[in-house]
């Protein structure tokens, strides 16, 4: 086992081209490549496994990218144990995708967040599939926390993400609408004061069960956060009908605001048999948890931000995080690999937080006309 994981995170440079061994962390590899030009190789894919090659979500994930760009090649051995991705041009423009329920619209729009800025249209995406699921972040959580952090880097006008159909798993149904204007380059970040924490706001979420769920999930909420902080507000937000999907659930999604414009986020969903009380016991427990860790990013977004300052002009972006997870660690290492860029890292032992800093690379969308 050991030596698998070592095969899955060696890497190798030549002639332009970076070879990786297995499919770990697949996706960053992928928008990084598209992003820096870079061809990439995977190799022994989950070979030793009984079902070995590519999983059927990562297969959809590569049609999505052949939707949004022009000139990309793709080549899939027999097996699905090797791919090489040879990246196009980002175009954007109007389509749609059927994720399918293997996983859910936030692993595809995780993606298309980072690459939408830098294309050659605005992008208007429909995604169709689960919306809510523990696995991936929320479409609530992009919508209520991603999308103000691109904001911060100048992606402003026209940015909007709509949640028409709600889906939970196992059957999906859902659909969500993302709209992302085009840039031609991205504002430096400096962004270290926490602040305090000054409300919290969420939206409590259910499909096909009883109207109250939701309710019973804000009240059990709102008797850990008031204890707290006064101005706490939850959403209810009850679908029914085409609406709601195929299948029934619930869940919630709680953002804290500090006074500095901090937004830390918490993310459930309905186990099965959890009662709703429950529900909002933990993810008022999570909340407070990623508050307590500190900083200005939560950990969920901790790679989107560090992915950003990257790609900005030549010039010094600095954020404060928590501790960084080890998804984080693995996506900066992989940033200095695809572009060359190292960070700088400070710690802070009173506060227990993260600085963040580096130099961007002066990435510029070539198609986008200066006015």
């Amino acid at each position: 086992r050991q030596m698998v994981e070592c095969l899955e995170t060696r890497s190798q440079q030549s002639t332009g081209t970076l070879t990786f061994e297995g499919a770990s962390r697949f996706r960053q590899r992928l928008v990084m490549s598209l992003l820096s030009g870079r061809t990439c190789k995977f190799e022994n894919i989950r070979s030793m496994e009984d079902k070995p090659g590519l999983k059927d979500y990562e297969v959809s994930l590569l049609r999505l990218l052949d939707k949004f760009t022009n000139g990309t090649k793709i080549e899939i051995n027999y097996s699905g144990t090797r791919v090489v991705f040879v990246p196009g041009s980002l175009i954007g423009g109007r389509f749609s995708h059927d994720c399918g329920t293997a996983r859910s619209v936030g692993y595809y729009l995780e993606a298309i967040v980072c690459l939408a800025p830098f294309a050659k249209k605005p992008l208007e995406l429909t995604l169709l599939g689960i919306t809510n699921e523990e696995t991936d972040p929320s479409a609530d959580i992009a919508r209520t926390v991603a999308l103000p952090l691109l904001k911060k880097f100048g992606v402003d006008e026209g940015l909007e993400l709509k949640i028409t159909k709600r889906g939970s798993p196992p059957e999906g149904g859902g659909e969500i609408f993302f709209r992302s204007p085009v840039v031609r380059a991205l504002k430096p970040l400096r962004f270290d004061t926490p602040g305090m924490i000054k409300r919290i706001r969420g939206i409590a979420y259910s499909m096909r069960v009883a109207a109250t769920t939701a309710n019973r999930v804000v009240d059990s909420t709102r008797e850990v956060l008031n204890k707290l902080l006064p101005d706490v507000f939850i959403f209810t937000d009850h679908y029914s009908g085409a609406e709601a999907g195929r299948s029934p659930g619930y869940g919630l999604a709680l953002v804290a605001e500090s006074t500095t414009g901090a937004l830390l986020s918490s993310d459930c969903v309905a186990r099965p048999g959890e009662l709703p009380e429950d529900l909002g016991r933990r993810a008022a427990a999570m909340l407070l948890d990623e508050v307590k860790r500190g900083g200005c990013i939560d950990a969920q977004h901790q790679h989107l931000a560090a992915l950003l300052m990257v790609v900005c002009p030549e010039d010094v972006s600095r954020i404060r995080t928590g501790p960084l997870t080890p998804y984080a660690i693995e996506y900066l290492r992989d940033l200095k690999t695809f572009f060359g860029t190292t960070f700088k890292l400070t710690p802070e032992a009173e506060t227990g937080t993260v600085i963040l800093s580096c130099v961007g690379c002066g990435y510029v969308n070539i198609n986008k006309k200066l006015v």
